[in-house]
């Protein structure tokens, strides 16, 4: 979670976002880097100043040069379709998406942010801001921005929020669904609730397990007597069975 790194940079996007406002321009890339020669000189390009409180900790505020956009006024100047790069960064990834609809080298990865539910999230935001969950989805929106047709996670739920869970189930759905093989290590009743063939392994945990008691549908795990994971699938979606 750098102060520095953004969706923008993360996904690798922003060189090409650069490239496309340099070209425009007919200047360097260079210029619209906030970590390179672009950046305002007061703040070093992170749009924010710290005053140290001695015992307090320091505290962030707007940089006064820049008013927290990051850049000298000499790059602010430079515009694509009317946009500087620091009204791009600023953009949410939706909005970033239709700016850039025409970009066969910078669309793809934004519908594929949009795809994983974080449109929302401003394409120059710190990923030191963003939650757990969505710095997982943000990585997970760079691979399936790829070629990839088997995905192999472990435990993805891992610190997500129940409404993330769900999101991230629909996702996965849909990458199924568009002809990939997803294979998940997951203990989220959930997840498991979704899957189209399980795996079961136990009975017990650590020295106790190790042995498959079950394969087959969500549906039928219940009827496995050996199968920890089915007693309480089975009481976590019909708790009126005894």
């Amino acid at each position: 979670g750098s102060q520095r790194s953004t969706p923008a940079t993360y996904t690798g996007v922003f060189d090409d976002i650069r490239a496309l406002f340099a070209k425009a321009n007919k200047v360097k890339p260079g210029m619209f880097s906030f970590n390179s020669d672009g950046a305002c000189a007061t703040c070093n390009g992170l749009g924010v100043v710290y005053a140290d409180l001695a015992h307090l900790g320091s505290i962030a505020s707007p940089c006064d040069s820049c008013n927290g956009r990051r850049y000298h006024d000499d790059v602010l100047e430079l515009t694509f379709h009317d946009a500087s790069i620091a009204d791009v960064l600023e953009m949410s990834i939706v909005d970033a998406a239709e700016f850039f609809a025409d970009e066969d080298k910078i669309r793809p990865m934004l519908d594929s942010l949009v795809d994983v539910g974080i449109g929302y999230v401003a394409l120059g935001q710190a990923l030191s801001t963003l939650s757990g969950g969505e710095r997982q989805r943000l990585r997970l929106a760079i691979e399936l921005a790829g070629d990839a047709t088997i995905y192999i996670l472990d435990e993805p739920t891992s610190g997500l929020h129940l409404a993330d869970t769900a999101h991230l189930i629909d996702l996965l759905d849909r990458i199924v669904d568009d002809g990939a093989s997803v294979i998940a290590v997951e203990h989220d009743l959930d997840v498991i609730a979704r899957a189209d063939h399980l795996i079961d392994l136990g009975p017990g945990a650590g020295t106790d397990g190790g042995t498959v008691v079950y394969q087959g549908p969500p549906a039928d795990i219940a009827t496995a007597p050996a199968s920890l994971t089915g007693q309480h699938l089975l009481a976590a979606h019909h708790p009126e069975t005894p």
